[in-house]
């Protein structure tokens, strides 16, 4: 399946949609759009993954590494939309207490 991202730069943030199964062979596609954005560090991230249909460990890993790199420069991640199977994912890891998942805009 592939993966379909759509980025948009707004003053303070990138709003980043992603739709489709992001796992091991779709993660790299999103990493080419998160990885020039987080090492810039100048804006957060507001990642809607509202019509992500399944979610592995790849896209956890992704989302963590994007977490650190932005966390250098003081910027947030944002992880907006997840449906109830993937917020349990962020919980079960743990990471629920590191990112924002589902809590807030990320828009101050």
């Amino acid at each position: 399946m592939n993966l379909n991202i759509e980025t948009t730069e707004l003053e303070t943030y990138y709003d980043i949609k992603v739709a489709g199964e992001l796992d091991v062979y779709t993660a790299p596609e999103l990493l080419e759009v998160l990885q020039p954005l987080r090492q810039k560090g100048t804006h957060d991230i507001r990642l809607n993954i509202e019509d992500v249909s399944y979610m592995d460990s790849t896209g956890l890993g992704l989302f963590v590494g994007t977490l650190k790199e932005l966390n250098k420069h003081g910027h947030e991640l944002y992880v907006l939309g997840a449906n109830s199977r993937i917020e349990r994912l962020f919980d079960i890891t743990g990471l629920k207490d590191l990112m924002h998942v589902n809590e807030g805009t990320g828009i101050e």
